[in-house]
Protein backbone atom coordinates (compact mmCIF):
# COMPACT_ATOMS: atom_id res chain seq x y z
CA UNK A 1 0.00 0.00 0.00
CA UNK A 2 1.28 3.31 -0.99
CA UNK A 3 2.38 5.66 1.86
CA UNK A 4 -0.25 8.18 2.20
CA UNK A 5 1.55 12.10 1.41
CA UNK A 6 -0.04 13.41 4.23
CA UNK A 7 1.42 10.96 6.58
CA UNK A 8 4.60 13.18 5.67
CA UNK A 9 5.42 16.16 7.96
CA UNK A 10 3.78 19.58 6.27
CA UNK A 11 7.61 21.14 6.06
CA UNK A 12 9.03 17.81 3.60
CA UNK A 13 6.14 18.16 1.54
CA UNK A 14 6.23 21.74 1.12
CA UNK A 15 9.82 22.66 0.93
CA UNK A 16 10.52 24.92 -2.66
CA UNK A 17 12.82 22.44 -4.72
CA UNK A 18 16.35 24.19 -5.60
CA UNK A 19 15.09 24.94 -9.32
CA UNK A 20 18.34 25.07 -10.53
CA UNK A 21 18.36 21.15 -9.83
CA UNK A 22 15.50 20.80 -12.02
CA UNK A 23 17.77 21.84 -14.39
CA UNK A 24 20.53 19.61 -14.01
CA UNK A 25 18.65 16.90 -13.43
CA UNK A 26 17.10 17.37 -16.95
CA UNK A 27 20.36 17.94 -18.45
CA UNK A 28 21.38 14.83 -16.92
CA UNK A 29 18.45 13.25 -18.37
CA UNK A 30 19.50 14.33 -21.79
CA UNK A 31 22.70 13.03 -21.66
CA UNK A 32 22.12 9.78 -20.68
CA UNK A 33 19.78 9.44 -24.10
CA UNK A 34 23.12 10.59 -25.72
CA UNK A 35 22.80 13.95 -26.01
CA UNK A 36 25.66 16.53 -26.00
CA UNK A 37 24.97 19.22 -23.21
CA UNK A 38 26.96 22.17 -22.07
CA UNK A 39 26.55 23.06 -18.41
CA UNK A 40 27.20 26.89 -17.34
CA UNK A 41 24.46 26.04 -14.47
CA UNK A 42 26.51 24.42 -11.89
CA UNK A 43 28.61 25.78 -9.16
CA UNK A 44 31.29 23.10 -9.00
CA UNK A 45 34.60 23.75 -9.92
CA UNK A 46 35.91 21.39 -12.83
CA UNK A 47 39.21 20.77 -11.35
CA UNK A 48 40.21 17.55 -10.01
CA UNK A 49 40.86 17.81 -6.49
CA UNK A 50 44.29 19.13 -5.93
CA UNK A 51 47.02 15.97 -5.20
CA UNK A 52 48.61 17.10 -2.20
CA UNK A 53 44.62 16.72 -0.48
CA UNK A 54 44.42 13.31 -2.13
CA UNK A 55 47.92 12.56 -0.74
CA UNK A 56 46.84 13.53 2.69
CA UNK A 57 43.32 11.91 3.07
CA UNK A 58 45.38 8.18 1.73
CA UNK A 59 47.68 8.77 4.52
CA UNK A 60 45.18 8.71 6.83
CA UNK A 61 43.49 6.18 5.60
CA UNK A 62 45.78 3.90 5.76
CA UNK A 63 46.82 4.99 9.51
CA UNK A 64 43.50 3.91 10.02
CA UNK A 65 41.79 7.67 10.58
CA UNK A 66 38.27 6.29 10.13
CA UNK A 67 36.78 6.66 13.71
CA UNK A 68 34.30 9.32 15.15
CA UNK A 69 36.24 12.28 16.50
CA UNK A 70 36.08 15.16 18.43
CA UNK A 71 32.13 16.81 17.83
CA UNK A 72 34.12 20.16 17.61
CA UNK A 73 36.44 18.70 14.94
CA UNK A 74 40.21 17.54 15.14
CA UNK A 75 42.30 20.39 16.95
CA UNK A 76 44.75 20.66 14.13
CA UNK A 77 42.51 21.57 11.69
CA UNK A 78 40.47 24.28 13.67
CA UNK A 79 43.98 25.57 15.06
CA UNK A 80 44.76 25.83 10.94
CA UNK A 81 41.39 27.23 10.28
CA UNK A 82 42.06 29.65 12.90
CA UNK A 83 45.65 30.94 11.66
CA UNK A 84 44.40 31.09 8.14
CA UNK A 85 42.02 33.64 9.37
CA UNK A 86 44.84 35.65 11.15
CA UNK A 87 46.89 35.32 8.23
CA UNK A 88 44.31 36.74 5.69
CA UNK A 89 42.62 39.28 7.83
CA UNK A 90 44.24 39.63 10.46
CA UNK A 91 41.45 38.72 13.30
CA UNK A 92 42.19 36.65 15.90
CA UNK A 93 39.95 33.34 16.75
CA UNK A 94 40.52 30.92 18.98
CA UNK A 95 40.14 27.42 17.66
CA UNK A 96 37.52 26.72 20.72
CA UNK A 97 35.19 29.26 18.49
CA UNK A 98 35.20 26.72 15.65
CA UNK A 99 32.80 23.35 14.64
CA UNK A 100 33.95 21.52 11.90
CA UNK A 101 31.18 20.37 9.91
CA UNK A 102 30.23 17.75 7.37
CA UNK A 103 29.82 20.02 4.43
CA UNK A 104 28.92 24.08 5.05
CA UNK A 105 25.01 23.31 4.71
CA UNK A 106 25.30 21.17 8.08
CA UNK A 107 26.81 24.35 9.33
CA UNK A 108 24.03 26.27 8.32
CA UNK A 109 21.55 24.30 9.22
CA UNK A 110 23.63 24.23 13.12
CA UNK A 111 23.17 28.13 13.07
CA UNK A 112 20.00 28.92 12.01
CA UNK A 113 18.55 25.98 14.42
CA UNK A 114 20.17 27.37 16.79
CA UNK A 115 18.93 30.72 16.13
CA UNK A 116 14.93 30.33 15.31
CA UNK A 117 12.38 29.87 17.32
CA UNK A 118 9.17 29.81 15.38
CA UNK A 119 8.22 33.24 13.86
CA UNK A 120 12.02 34.64 14.74
CA UNK A 121 13.29 36.72 11.50
CA UNK A 122 16.60 36.56 9.30
CA UNK A 123 17.22 39.19 7.09
CA UNK A 124 18.31 37.82 3.09
CA UNK A 125 18.97 39.74 0.19
CA UNK A 126 17.11 39.23 -2.89
CA UNK A 127 18.47 38.09 -5.21
CA UNK A 128 20.32 35.35 -2.54
CA UNK A 129 21.22 31.53 -2.70
CA UNK A 130 17.72 30.13 -2.38
CA UNK A 131 18.73 27.56 0.25
CA UNK A 132 18.78 30.02 3.04
CA UNK A 133 15.28 31.13 2.45
CA UNK A 134 14.57 27.82 2.34
CA UNK A 135 16.08 26.12 5.61
CA UNK A 136 14.65 28.92 7.43
CA UNK A 137 11.82 28.05 6.72
CA UNK A 138 11.89 24.39 6.96
CA UNK A 139 13.01 25.07 10.60
CA UNK A 140 9.70 27.51 11.31
CA UNK A 141 11.73 30.87 11.09
CA UNK A 142 10.70 33.38 8.69
CA UNK A 143 13.13 35.16 5.48
CA UNK A 144 12.80 38.47 5.33
CA UNK A 145 13.88 39.93 1.91
CA UNK A 146 15.64 42.99 0.85
CA UNK A 147 16.20 43.69 -2.78
CA UNK A 148 19.63 44.52 -4.10
CA UNK A 149 19.72 45.70 -7.59
CA UNK A 150 22.06 45.86 -10.52
CA UNK A 151 22.92 49.39 -10.77
CA UNK A 152 24.33 48.72 -7.27
CA UNK A 153 26.32 46.03 -8.16
CA UNK A 154 23.73 43.68 -6.02
CA UNK A 155 25.05 45.37 -2.95
CA UNK A 156 22.38 45.55 -0.02
CA UNK A 157 21.60 49.62 1.18
CA UNK A 158 21.74 49.55 4.75
CA UNK A 159 19.12 51.75 5.04
CA UNK A 160 16.82 48.92 3.27
CA UNK A 161 18.40 46.64 5.74
CA UNK A 162 17.60 48.67 8.89
CA UNK A 163 14.07 49.42 7.90
CA UNK A 164 13.21 45.68 7.92
CA UNK A 165 14.30 44.96 11.45
CA UNK A 166 11.70 44.22 14.07
CA UNK A 167 11.55 42.69 17.96
CA UNK A 168 12.37 38.98 15.88
CA UNK A 169 14.98 39.68 13.78
CA UNK A 170 17.63 37.58 15.04
CA UNK A 171 20.39 37.82 12.48
CA UNK A 172 21.04 39.80 8.68
CA UNK A 173 22.80 37.19 6.21
CA UNK A 174 25.13 38.23 3.93
CA UNK A 175 27.33 36.03 0.92
CA UNK A 176 30.23 37.90 -0.23
CA UNK A 177 31.29 37.14 -2.67
CA UNK A 178 27.97 36.34 -3.39
CA UNK A 179 26.00 33.21 -5.27
CA UNK A 180 24.16 34.19 -7.70
CA UNK A 181 26.02 37.43 -8.57
CA UNK A 182 29.28 36.91 -8.13
CA UNK A 183 29.56 40.57 -6.82
CA UNK A 184 31.61 41.63 -3.28
CA UNK A 185 30.05 43.76 -0.48
CA UNK A 186 32.38 46.59 -0.05
CA UNK A 187 33.97 46.70 2.85
CA UNK A 188 32.17 50.12 3.79
CA UNK A 189 28.70 48.55 3.55
CA UNK A 190 29.68 45.66 5.05
CA UNK A 191 30.95 48.22 8.47
CA UNK A 192 27.92 49.81 8.09
CA UNK A 193 25.65 46.84 8.19
CA UNK A 194 27.93 45.34 11.30
CA UNK A 195 26.90 48.61 13.20
CA UNK A 196 22.59 47.99 12.57
CA UNK A 197 22.53 45.93 15.36
CA UNK A 198 21.67 42.54 14.51
CA UNK A 199 23.59 39.20 14.58
CA UNK A 200 25.25 38.95 11.41
CA UNK A 201 25.73 35.94 9.50
CA UNK A 202 28.45 35.65 7.14
CA UNK A 203 28.60 32.70 4.04
CA UNK A 204 32.47 33.45 3.03
CA UNK A 205 32.16 29.98 1.02
CA UNK A 206 33.70 32.20 -2.33
CA UNK A 207 36.68 34.03 -0.50
CA UNK A 208 39.97 32.95 -1.99
CA UNK A 209 37.88 33.25 -6.02
CA UNK A 210 38.41 36.83 -6.51
CA UNK A 211 39.62 38.23 -8.88
CA UNK A 212 39.84 41.89 -8.61
CA UNK A 213 39.73 43.85 -5.44
CA UNK A 214 39.79 41.93 -1.77
CA UNK A 215 37.40 40.07 0.30
CA UNK A 216 36.74 40.73 3.82
CA UNK A 217 35.65 39.29 6.72
CA UNK A 218 32.86 40.03 8.64
CA UNK A 219 35.10 39.36 11.45
CA UNK A 220 37.14 42.59 10.88
CA UNK A 221 33.73 44.16 11.87
CA UNK A 222 32.77 42.82 14.36
CA UNK A 223 32.87 40.20 16.54
CA UNK A 224 28.71 39.63 16.78
CA UNK A 225 29.06 37.48 14.26
CA UNK A 226 29.12 33.76 12.66
CA UNK A 227 31.06 32.62 9.39
CA UNK A 228 30.05 29.76 7.03
CA UNK A 229 33.13 28.56 5.24
CA UNK A 230 34.42 25.40 3.83
CA UNK A 231 36.62 23.74 1.71
CA UNK A 232 34.25 23.19 -1.84
CA UNK A 233 34.84 25.92 -3.86
CA UNK A 234 38.22 26.70 -2.88
CA UNK A 235 39.73 23.69 -2.81
CA UNK A 236 37.30 22.03 -5.26
CA UNK A 237 36.26 19.66 -2.53
CA UNK A 238 32.54 19.49 -3.51
CA UNK A 239 32.21 15.71 -2.44
CA UNK A 240 34.25 15.75 0.06
CA UNK A 241 31.70 17.32 2.29
CA UNK A 242 33.84 19.44 4.78
CA UNK A 243 32.70 22.82 6.33
CA UNK A 244 32.99 24.86 9.29
CA UNK A 245 31.04 27.95 11.33
CA UNK A 246 33.29 29.96 13.55
CA UNK A 247 31.08 30.89 16.29
CA UNK A 248 30.62 33.33 19.15
CA UNK A 249 31.45 31.72 22.34
CA UNK A 250 28.16 31.26 23.92
CA UNK A 251 27.25 29.68 20.96
CA UNK A 252 29.58 26.79 20.58
CA UNK A 253 28.22 24.63 23.49
CA UNK A 254 24.50 24.72 22.17
CA UNK A 255 25.93 24.10 18.76
CA UNK A 256 28.17 21.78 19.98
CA UNK A 257 25.20 19.38 20.74
CA UNK A 258 23.18 19.86 17.75
CA UNK A 259 25.88 18.54 15.98
CA UNK A 260 26.20 15.60 18.36
CA UNK A 261 22.58 14.74 17.99
CA UNK A 262 22.66 14.85 14.13
CA UNK A 263 25.85 14.42 12.61
CA UNK A 264 27.87 13.20 15.70
CA UNK A 265 31.10 14.48 13.84
CA UNK A 266 32.79 15.06 10.61
CA UNK A 267 34.47 12.12 8.78
CA UNK A 268 37.93 11.55 10.27
CA UNK A 269 40.14 11.19 7.01
CA UNK A 270 38.83 14.29 5.05
CA UNK A 271 39.58 16.57 8.39
CA UNK A 272 42.87 15.47 7.66
CA UNK A 273 42.64 16.28 4.10
CA UNK A 274 40.92 19.63 4.86
CA UNK A 275 44.12 20.15 6.83
CA UNK A 276 46.78 19.55 4.19
CA UNK A 277 44.10 22.04 1.87
CA UNK A 278 45.31 25.07 4.33
CA UNK A 279 48.70 24.19 4.93
CA UNK A 280 49.64 23.04 0.91
CA UNK A 281 47.18 23.50 -1.61
CA UNK A 282 47.73 27.35 -2.40
CA UNK A 283 49.87 27.47 -5.74
CA UNK A 284 46.95 25.05 -6.85
CA UNK A 285 44.23 27.59 -5.30
CA UNK A 286 46.29 30.20 -7.27
CA UNK A 287 46.37 28.47 -10.91
CA UNK A 288 42.53 27.88 -10.50
CA UNK A 289 41.88 31.54 -9.78
CA UNK A 290 43.86 32.84 -12.71
CA UNK A 291 42.18 30.18 -14.58
CA UNK A 292 38.35 30.96 -13.44
CA UNK A 293 39.26 34.79 -14.35
CA UNK A 294 40.42 34.06 -17.16
CA UNK A 295 36.51 32.56 -18.45
CA UNK A 296 34.69 35.14 -16.34
CA UNK A 297 36.38 37.75 -18.66
CA UNK A 298 35.31 35.84 -21.79
CA UNK A 299 31.50 34.85 -20.17
CA UNK A 300 31.25 38.52 -19.38
CA UNK A 301 32.70 39.27 -22.71
CA UNK A 302 30.16 37.13 -24.62
CA UNK A 303 27.21 37.92 -22.88
CA UNK A 304 27.44 41.31 -23.52
CA UNK A 305 27.83 40.51 -27.56
CA UNK A 306 24.77 38.63 -27.50
CA UNK A 307 22.81 41.23 -25.39
CA UNK A 308 22.13 40.23 -22.23
CA UNK A 309 22.69 43.43 -19.57
CA UNK A 310 25.85 43.39 -17.06
CA UNK A 311 25.95 46.71 -15.43
CA UNK A 312 28.50 45.95 -12.84
CA UNK A 313 31.33 42.83 -13.65
CA UNK A 314 31.21 40.21 -10.96
CA UNK A 315 34.44 40.06 -9.36
CA UNK A 316 34.57 36.81 -7.28
CA UNK A 317 33.03 33.09 -6.92
CA UNK A 318 32.57 31.85 -10.37
CA UNK A 319 28.93 33.27 -11.59
CA UNK A 320 27.53 36.26 -13.98
CA UNK A 321 23.96 37.02 -13.23
CA UNK A 322 23.24 38.48 -16.72
CA UNK A 323 19.71 40.54 -17.02
CA UNK A 324 17.68 38.33 -19.64
CA UNK A 325 14.33 40.69 -19.95
CA UNK A 326 15.16 41.70 -23.29
CA UNK A 327 14.59 38.03 -24.39
CA UNK A 328 12.07 36.89 -21.88
CA UNK A 329 10.65 37.89 -17.92
CA UNK A 330 9.92 34.19 -17.30
CA UNK A 331 13.67 32.92 -16.61
CA UNK A 332 12.16 29.35 -15.56
CA UNK A 333 10.72 29.27 -19.38
CA UNK A 334 13.76 30.74 -20.77
CA UNK A 335 16.30 28.68 -18.85
CA UNK A 336 14.42 25.32 -20.51
CA UNK A 337 13.65 26.55 -23.87
CA UNK A 338 17.94 27.18 -23.36
CA UNK A 339 18.87 23.55 -22.42
CA UNK A 340 15.84 21.94 -24.86
CA UNK A 341 16.84 24.06 -28.06
CA UNK A 342 20.21 24.97 -27.53
CA UNK A 343 22.01 22.36 -25.06
CA UNK A 344 22.75 24.48 -22.69
CA UNK A 345 21.84 24.41 -18.65
CA UNK A 346 21.81 27.59 -17.22
CA UNK A 347 20.08 28.75 -13.82
CA UNK A 348 17.02 31.00 -14.12
CA UNK A 349 17.35 33.81 -12.09
CA UNK A 350 13.31 33.14 -10.19
CA UNK A 351 15.53 30.19 -8.62
CA UNK A 352 17.36 33.24 -6.42
CA UNK A 353 14.58 35.68 -5.29
CA UNK A 354 11.31 38.01 -6.63
CA UNK A 355 13.53 40.18 -7.75
CA UNK A 356 15.75 38.33 -10.04
CA UNK A 357 12.98 37.07 -12.08
CA UNK A 358 14.35 37.79 -16.07
CA UNK A 359 17.79 37.90 -15.32
CA UNK A 360 19.98 34.13 -15.99
CA UNK A 361 22.69 32.97 -14.09
CA UNK A 362 25.63 31.36 -15.79
CA UNK A 363 28.52 29.75 -14.49
CA UNK A 364 32.05 29.75 -15.54
CA UNK A 365 33.18 26.67 -13.36
CA UNK A 366 33.70 24.86 -16.94
CA UNK A 367 35.99 24.44 -19.58
CA UNK A 368 36.99 28.06 -21.55
CA UNK A 369 35.83 25.00 -24.66
CA UNK A 370 32.88 24.47 -22.89
CA UNK A 371 31.70 28.03 -22.59
CA UNK A 372 33.03 28.87 -25.92
CA UNK A 373 30.94 26.42 -27.45
CA UNK A 374 27.77 27.17 -24.80
CA UNK A 375 28.02 31.12 -26.21
CA UNK A 376 27.92 29.62 -29.71
CA UNK A 377 24.57 27.44 -29.35
CA UNK A 378 22.93 30.37 -26.95
CA UNK A 379 23.71 32.64 -30.34
CA UNK A 380 22.25 30.42 -32.59
CA UNK A 381 18.92 29.76 -30.24
CA UNK A 382 18.99 33.66 -29.75
CA UNK A 383 18.76 34.55 -33.32
CA UNK A 384 15.32 32.11 -33.43
CA UNK A 385 13.45 34.50 -31.43
CA UNK A 386 11.05 37.30 -32.54
CA UNK A 387 12.97 39.86 -30.85
CA UNK A 388 16.15 39.15 -32.66
CA UNK A 389 14.91 39.25 -36.05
Amino acid sequence: MALDPKALAARARTIPPFIVMDVIDRAVEMQKAGEDVIMLAVGEPDFPTPACIVAAAERALAQSKTKYTHSLGIPPLREAIAEDYHRRYRVNVSPDQIIVTPGTSPAMFLVFSGLLDPGDEIILSDPGYPCYKNMIEYLAGRAVRVPVFEEDGFQYRPQMIQEKISSRTKAVMINSPSNPTGNLLEPERMAEIARLGPLIISDEIYHGLVYAGREHSILEFTDRAVVLNGFSKRYSMTGWRVGYAILPPEMVRPLQKVQQNFFISTGDFVQWAALAALQEAEPEVERMRRTFDQRRRRMIQGLRALGFGITVEPTGAFYVLANARKFSADSYRLAFDILLQAKVGVAPGIDFGPNTEGYLRFSYAASQDQIEEGLRRIERYLETLPARK
